[in-house]
């Protein structure tokens, strides 16, 4: 068997719909922009690049001074884009108030971000290689470690919370497996309806969650050996780009 690549998102796909995860990690079938995840990558970086600034001068207004240069990058380096934005206007001003949002949850002047894109991995077996960049990962002058992740939409509805924290708890699986350090907080921020799920790991969550990794890696590799890809239908199916040529629509 071949080693395995994973990452919190590949996992998702995986465990949202196996087809998925074939059309996009087996085939590597080209998908269109999504204008969310367009949308969401300009924040990211602007928050990425606000907490390059001085502590004093992480403002609102700093953000803004931001906002064009990593726009024109983003045009730039996606030059289909522009053609997908009915109104410019539009769009910057989804951006500016996902940015409001972020101020009114949170106060960047009174700390300091020790990483931010933080690249974390480990090799969990000969045949598993997980990994995953971290948008924030806070270290406290005490030693308390704070993982921390945007989101541009809105926070799941109650019941959902765990699935939400799934990709931070495998974040910090990797931190402490590396580091041997316990993350104190997990913390998603929601931007999209300005709320902030919080989340305390212990050693035994993140052994089930490695446990978790385990058995999914497991289940790639058997249908990846059987070729056997089992659809699950959805109401999220709707927004698949992959769904006209999906076995489960055709």
């Amino acid at each position: 068997m071949s080693e395995l690549r994973l990452s919190p998102s590949r996992l998702g796909d995986f465990m949202n719909c196996p087809q998925l995860y074939k059309y996009r990690v087996i085939d590597r079938l080209p998908e269109p922009l999504s204008l969310d995840a367009e949308r969401g990558t300009l924040v990211h970086d602007i928050l990425e690049e606000l907490f390059n600034s001085p502590a004093d001068e992480r403002t609102m207004e700093r953000a803004l001074e931001i906002m064009p240069n990593k726009w024109q990058s983003q045009q730039e380096g996606k030059p289909e884009l522009v053609d997908l934005i009915s109104s410019q206007k539009e769009w910057l001003d989804r951006v500016i108030a996902l940015l409001t949002n972020y101020f009114a949850l949170e106060n960047p002047t009174t700390f300091e971000s020790t990483f931010r894109e933080l690249h974390l991995e480990s090799t969990l077996s000969d045949l598993i290689y997980l990994h995953g960049y971290v948008d924030r990962l806070d270290i406290a002058p005490t030693g308390e470690v704070r993982i921390v992740d945007y989101k541009t939409g809105k926070a799941p509805k109650p019941g959902w919370e765990e699935k939400a924290f799934f990709q931070l708890q495998i974040y910090a699986l990797l931190y402490w497996r590396n580091e041997k350090v316990l993350p104190k907080l997990l913390q998603l921020i929601y931007l999209g309806n300005s709320q902030v799920l919080k989340s305390v790991p212990t050693e035994g969550e993140l052994d089930r969650t490695e446990r978790k990794v385990l058995n999914l890696a497991d289940e790639i590799h058997r249908a990846m050996s059987e070729d056997k890809w089992t659809p699950k239908p959805t109401r999220l199916c709707d927004w698949c780009s992959f769904k006209a040529i999906c076995p489960a629509h055709n």
